[in-house]
């Protein structure tokens, strides 16, 4: 079987000034702080997606999806992923665990006062929400 990258979409939510992270569990990346987000499925479109994973992950209902970066992917052993990074306003809802297998609790966090360690995917997509940068490949 030929191996192919993967296309997994993070949301950043937004919410008085703040993001939402939680701390991933299980999957690569493990005790890292994360947005919600996962892989896109084949026929959905990418704000589909985005809609989907954050309910599923967290029960929150979002608007004003928008596009923030490109991300080729190559920083976790065996795995290779296209980002497709995005930004959401909160729109209703309160933080839960809803998948208790693939993260601890969802806290909400200043962007200059985010708990350590970061997964790879959140440096770049905070840059370029202060920066207007949309971009990055790894070597």
């Amino acid at each position: 079987m030929e191996k192919r990258p993967l296309v997994g979409v993070g949301v950043m939510v937004l919410k008085n000034n703040q993001v939402l992270l939680s701390k991933r569990k299980g999957s690569h990346g493990a005790g890292e702080y994360s947005f919600p987000g996962g892989h896109l499925e084949f026929g959905e479109s990418i704000t589909q997606c985005a809609r989907r994973e954050v309910a599923e992950e967290t029960g929150l209902k979002i608007k004003n999806i928008r596009f923030l970066l490109v991300e080729n992917i190559l920083t976790y052993s065996n795995k290779h992923y296209l980002h497709i990074g995005l930004v959401a306003d909160w729109q209703s809802g309160v933080p839960q665990i809803l998948e208790p297998d693939k993260s601890l609790a969802w806290g909400w966090y200043k962007m200059n006062r985010l708990p350590h360690p970061l997964f790879a995917t959140i440096k770049h997509t905070i840059q370029s929400y202060q920066s207007n940068r949309n971009f990055y490949d790894s070597p």
